[in-house]
């Protein structure tokens, strides 16, 4: 017989593993990481904000640590071309398994643009100007150490090369050749984003050779291994849960996920009507936590895990997602969402429930409030590589 599994017991391995109950909380933002595969790296504050809601004490200090003197965190470009922070053990199966088609396609695209730009007469001509140039890149970067893209276009005159993009159409714009390279060596594990310009909520990064994360070079996986090996940890973090869900949140083809979970032969379970998937030894019941609350931030690894959210996100998508499928700032009532959150114009968080939850849920709510606001310090966050959400709208004003 098919296993069936209710919301109730998925909202129970959502609590646990995502550490999202006092009892599960961590001492490390690398053990935060891990457990969630990866924290959402897009808009910097999210990487923070998300740890500090499953960990028992974090602060700035703990995460800066982490990803820039003990470099035990790294960002690096992965699932559906989206920045993540991960841990090193798990960083070189996302660039095997999600990096390093995001490369091949970037690759392509930047030849496109420097056959336009005229730097070559014909193809050949611009893989071997490109080739060079790249030489010159990681050497430059090698010699300072540490470089924004801005100081890397100022070493060479090819690195300062000025690129069109999207050419002809009404948001035609320009960017230097040094800003479009790093994310292309970025991609290929070259190169990484460092320490940022300015404060924790920054998004301009400096750049360094990945080597002072990884002295030897990534893990050489082998693109289907690694696809197999990544497709085994999401169902540990995201499981029970459809196929097409995975094949949303890698960035993959029908093809590639079925290959990997043909190799992993998960076992079939019921989700009310929808056939599930869980690996074979992963298949207890799991037991139901004590009643928790937690506030996430926009872009949250938890709700961006799944692509069909309806049985912890219910009706309110709607006010908590912008034009482009974007979450933003979320409140959780035991697996749940119920509600979103913001800052007003003071600085002061403001929650929003979307729905009845009771004193308990509201008195709970409260504290994890408080306990992020003592974190953030009074620090104001803005949106960042998205819009707003209809609910940020609304409690800003």
């Amino acid at each position: 017989m098919v296993r069936r599994i209710d919301v109730a017991e998925r909202r129970a391995r959502l609590a646990s593993r995502h550490r999202l109950t006092a009892d599960t909380r961590a001492d490390d933002p690398v053990e935060v990481a891990r457990s969630l595969l990866a924290l959402h790296g897009t808009d910097p504050s999210s990487v923070y904000v998300g740890a500090w809601a499953r960990m028992r004490d974090g602060r700035v200090r703990d995460v800066e640590r982490a990803l820039y003197e003990d470099r035990s965190l790294i960002r690096l470009m992965g699932m559906r071309r989206t920045v993540f922070v991960t841990s090193l053990d798990v960083a070189p199966v996302l660039q095997a398994a999600c990096s390093r088609a995001v490369a091949a396609r970037e690759r392509r695209l930047l030849l496109t643009m420097l056959l336009e730009s005229g730097v070559a007469a014909d193809a050949a001509g611009v893989q071997a100007w490109l080739a060079e140039t790249e030489t010159v890149a990681v050497r430059a970067l090698k010699e300072r150490g540490e470089a924004t893209a801005a100081e890397l276009a100022g070493d060479d005159p090819r690195l300062g090369t000025e690129l069109v993009m999207a050419r002809g159409k009404s948001y035609e714009g320009r960017q230097k050749l040094a800003s479009r390279l790093l994310l292309l060596l970025a991609a290929e594990g070259l190169v990484v984003r460092g320490r940022p310009r300015g404060t924790w909520t920054s998004h301009q990064y400096r750049w360094a050779p990945l080597t002072e994360w990884f002295p030897a070079g990534l893990a050489d996986w082998a693109t289907q291994e690694a696809e197999v090996e990544l497709a085994r940890r999401w169902l540990r973090t995201f499981g029970p849960a459809p196929a097409d869900d995975l094949r949303w949140w890698a960035g993959w083809t029908k093809t590639q996920t079925k290959r990997a979970l043909t190799e992993l032969r998960p076992v079939e379970v019921d989700l009310d009507g929808v056939t599930g998937l869980l690996l074979p030894d992963d298949v207890v019941e799991t037991a139901r936590p004590e009643p928790w609350a937690a506030l996430l931030p926009a872009l949250d690894s938890t709700p961006m895990g799944w692509q069909n959210r309806g049985w912890f996100l219910g009706d309110h998508g709607p006010r908590l997602f912008d034009r482009n499928g974007n979450i933003g700032p979320s409140l959780w009532w035991n697996g749940r969402v119920v509600g979103g959150w913001a800052q007003d114009k003071q600085g002061e968080i403001v929650c929003r429930f979307l729905e009845d939850v009771g004193a308990d849920a509201r008195s709970a709510v409260r504290v994890e409030a408080e306990r992020l606001a003592a974190r953030l310090g009074g620090v104001r966050l803005t949106a960042r590589t998205r819009g707003r959400t209809w609910l940020e709208e609304e409690l800003a004003t």
